[in-house]
């Protein structure tokens, strides 16, 4: 048999090992699909023509390149282990790699290499490892079915959570696909993760990962998978539920049930109430493309945050089809504050400028208006002038520059004028910042919404506090009714 172009191109393809090839600058000339799935790439273009230093995969990129020179200088090695970093999760590797020759002369270099942290993580019990699936559980499924015996368990499962390591739940993934199995494939983003590593530590964010993915898998079990796709991102695979109606059915009923989501998860002696944003599609309903199906997905999830995160959103053509990401991320903190800085100043009064930039304030913060408190303690709106509420024991509750209330907790106790006339309006979740005018409190801004646990984010918080400065700068907004 004759080694032709596609032939090489089909065994590397099936390897499941990481390959790649460069030239003689160490620049990336090719890789396998198998090293795409790895790093979560399309396509090779992306790194085409790059060093590993381009990529920024080496928190200390010497001693790889050093260890590529030697190769290129002639020599060859095996099993050499290090570690790259893949979404911000620094992961341990084996990598054997040797010279390409042509007409006697090096021209570049080949290379492999496999992930090996699951491996050295379940060496070491101490780290407090989970393991949510079996053998016989998986062998339900023909794809795990027909590698099991060839694969240890410990491979496919992710080392911290026990649910699917990233590799195999999106091959698993790409083989219902093959099959022409329908499912439905949703990907979770833990809400305000990083807040959680920050405040409590990465004992308490793994703590978090863990209980969150032994409540997907069990509740799950018996007609899908959890998968862990890096650091606090999970996927779901669905095998019973697809399609609109299902999927809003089923992620409806698993956040209102609180087993999974919306529920305090307690550790060490604290309590931490954990949300999430899922964004849902089905195949083949929604595309019959591998691609495309997580395309969707990202979108629906980026959409979710923009409503304001522990929320789910499943994809529907007719709703979704001309959805883009860049239209949906297209404003940063800056330029958001820039352009209402610069729409406020050309009108006279607050009330004026207000009304004016409402627009921009409701697309910002994905509201439908925005709410302020007099000095006399009434609650008024910016867009509906027929609104009128008793908040007169407000400042029993705001005690401080900023208060926030996704759970209703403080409120109802601490203010019930100022929680009945939200909850008059069906108003649940609220962000409050005070207005202060010479050092003395002078009203409130008030962000609210219908929706009860609306997760706030830090850039709301600084928007609306910019937009308070802006208020008891100028003529006061709130100073009379």
């Amino acid at each position: 048999m004759r080694m032709t172009v596609e032939l090489f191109d089909n065994i590397i393809n099936t390897s499941q090992d990481c390959v790649f090839w460069k030239d003689k600058d160490r620049r990336f000339l090719g890789v396998n699909q198998a090293f795409l799935d790895f790093y979560g790439f399309d396509s090779a273009d992306v790194l085409i023509g790059k060093t590993d230093e381009d990529m920024g995969w080496h928190s200390d990129p010497e001693p790889y390149k050093q260890d590529e020179l030697r190769v290129l200088a002639g020599e060859s090695t095996y099993k050499v282990q290090g570690k790259c970093m893949i979404r911000g999760e620094e992961r341990d590797i084996i990598a054997s790699k040797r010279p390409l020759y042509e007409n006697d002369r090096i021209v570049g270099l080949v290379g492999s290499f496999v992930d090996i942290t699951d491996v050295l993580r379940r060496q070491n019990k101490s780290d407090g490892s989970q393991v949510m699936y079996s053998i016989d559980s998986l062998r339900s499924y023909p794809f795990f079915d027909n590698i099991l015996d060839e694969i240890s368990l410990d491979e496919i499962l992710d080392p911290l959570t026990g649910i699917l390591s990233r590799n195999y739940a999106l091959k698993f993934v790409r083989s219902l696909i093959a099959s022409g199995t329908p499912f439905s494939f949703t990907m979770l983003d833990l809400d305000n993760f990083k807040t959680i590593n920050d405040t409590y530590g990465h004992s308490a964010g793994d703590a978090v990962l863990m209980n969150v993915a032994a409540g997907l898998a069990g509740y799950m079990d018996g007609f899908g998978l959890a998968g862990r796709f890096g650091g606090d991102e999970l996927l779901l695979v669905n095998l019973r539920d697809t399609g609109l109606d299902a999927n809003n059915s089923f992620l409806k009923t698993m956040f209102e049930s609180r087993k999974v989501l919306r529920r305090n998860i307690s550790f060490d002696g604290s309590s931490i109430f954990v949300t999430g944003t899922l964004g849902c599609a089905s195949y083949p309903q929604d595309t019959d493309d591998f691609d495309e199906l997580f395309g969707l997905i990202d979108k629906m999830l980026y959409l979710g945050k923009r409503r304001g995160r522990n929320t789910f959103t499943v994809y529907d053509k007719n709703e979704h089809k001309d959805v883009e990401i860049k239209k949906l991320t297209r404003r940063n903190m800056f330029e958001s504050m820039r352009e209402l800085k610069e729409c406020s100043e050309q009108y006279r009064t607050p009330q004026e400028g207000m009304k004016a930039i409402m627009p921009l304030i409701c697309e910002m913060l994905q509201i439908s208006d925005l709410y302020y408190v007099t000095k006399k303690g009434r609650l008024k709106a910016v867009l509906d002038e027929t609104f009128d509420e008793d908040a007169s024991d407000i400042a029993n509750t705001v005690t401080s520059e900023l208060y926030y209330e996704t759970v209703n907790d403080t409120l109802p106790r601490r203010s019930p004028k100022f929680h009945a006339s939200l909850e008059k309006h069906h108003l649940g979740s609220v962000l409050v910042v005070r207005i202060s005018f010479r050092n003395e409190i002078d009203g409130y801004l008030v962000c609210a919404v219908t929706r009860g646990h609306r997760i706030w984010q830090e850039n709301e918080y600084a928007l609306l506090y910019y937009l308070a400065n802006v208020i008891s700068g100028s003529a006061r907004l709130t100073s009379n009714k």
